[in-house]
């Protein structure tokens, strides 16, 4: 058994004190390893896999954590947590070779405290209602076509007849996890921090996204682009809030859905033109980073929300993901779409 399944199992185990603190099994006394410029050391690689679903099930209610008794069951059978109320259908016969096994899959929590949920504002933990007419996209899994572009779907996209239908992770734009914010999904759940004095750069596996981010002294010292550049990722500003960095990104573009994080079989609201994002990094163990990101997006949701993701250090590196627009993968799903449609039988108009 690994020291870090040990370390999970000995946390949960180790009394109310962890199970109801917001916090991963950190002392209230610890104090963060510094940089040489005395800022908290937040570089390495960290993982955010996680099989605790992003908005709690519903039958949970306001409760943010599990009881002793659903931990023991969770210890036993760690997939007990499900992102809906509705049972797990199985693929049908002919989907199950165009997915991946568990060997690529990396689901298992890496926090000692079992959540609920990762969402916990509001406090139902779940994500609030949309505005009046906020556009929502659906993915397809076949020809139909499912919305008008710009395709704003991160992973199955919303038509065949071009790229421009295709997902955007399909596209290596943004990638389906790595936001911002960063949410945990189904692989590639690991992030790098860099730090200098005056700048992070917090890059993430998939699609090998990295976002330089430039410190102030304060939130109110933060100096945005103009209102006219937009980008895929944003727009973000830094500052130290004692031992916390809290991060501030806005100028995104319309071109992306405002959260991206619910299951890959949800619909995508909004063009997060309006959003600002505020994420908080605090380093509350010697493995262990308490990420926590606030969605506030009054376009498309009725209240913002904020969620909590446990980072865990680990022992390895950060390889390339070499995804670009434009690869062999999206030629042949194009001309595989196109063989489709000449095998198709004729139809009478």
């Amino acid at each position: 058994m690994s020291k870090k399944i040990l370390r999970f199992i000995s946390c949960a185990l180790s009394g109310v004190g962890c199970l109801f603190s917001t916090l991963t099994c950190a002392t209230d006394d610890y104090l963060a390893p510094r940089t040489e410029w005395g800022q908290p050391d937040l570089q390495g690689v960290w993982s955010f896999s996680s099989n605790i679903p992003m908005e709690r099930p519903v039958h949970f209610g306001d409760r943010e954590f599990l009881n002793s008794e659903e931990i023991s069951a969770a210890l036993v059978q760690p997939s007990v947590s499900k992102d809906s109320d509705a049972e797990q259908t199985p693929l049908p016969a002919g989907e199950v070779g165009k997915t991946y096994d568990d060997f690529w899959n990396e689901q298992a929590a890496v926090g000692s405290t079992f959540r609920t949920s990762h969402i916990v504002y509001p406090k139902n933990g779940r994500v609030p209602q949309l505005q009046d007419g906020v556009a929502v996209q659906f993915g397809t899994r076949g020809s139909e076509k499912t919305a008008e572009r710009p395709a704003r779907h991160l992973a199955r996209g919303i038509g065949i007849d071009g790229p421009e239908d295709r997902g955007l992770s399909e596209r290596c734009l943004v990638g389906f996890n790595a936001g911002p914010p960063f949410t945990p999904s189904v692989y590639n759940n690991n992030v790098q921090i860099f730090q200098d004095r005056d700048t992070v750069v917090i890059m993430t596996e998939m699609i090998h996204e990295a976002r330089i981010v430039p410190l102030y002294d304060s939130t109110d010292d933060l100096v945005s682009l103009h209102d006219d550049i937009r980008l895929y990722s944003g727009d973000s500003r830094g500052y130290w809030e004692g031992d916390t960095l809290v991060v501030v990104t806005k100028n995104f573009n319309s071109l992306t859905a405002s959260f991206g994080g619910l299951a890959a079989d949800s619909g995508l609201p909004g063009t997060s033109y309006d959003k600002v994002l505020t994420e908080k990094f605090s380093r509350v163990g010697p493995s262990t980073i308490d990420y926590e990101f606030t969605v506030d997006d009054p376009s498309t949701y009725t209240d913002k929300f904020t969620g909590i993701i446990s980072l865990a250090e680990i022992g390895g590196l950060l390889y390339e993901y070499a995804c670009h627009e434009g690869n062999y993968a999206m030629l042949y799903m194009l001309r595989g779409a196109r063989v489709q449609e000449a095998d198709a039988p004729a139809t009478n108009n």
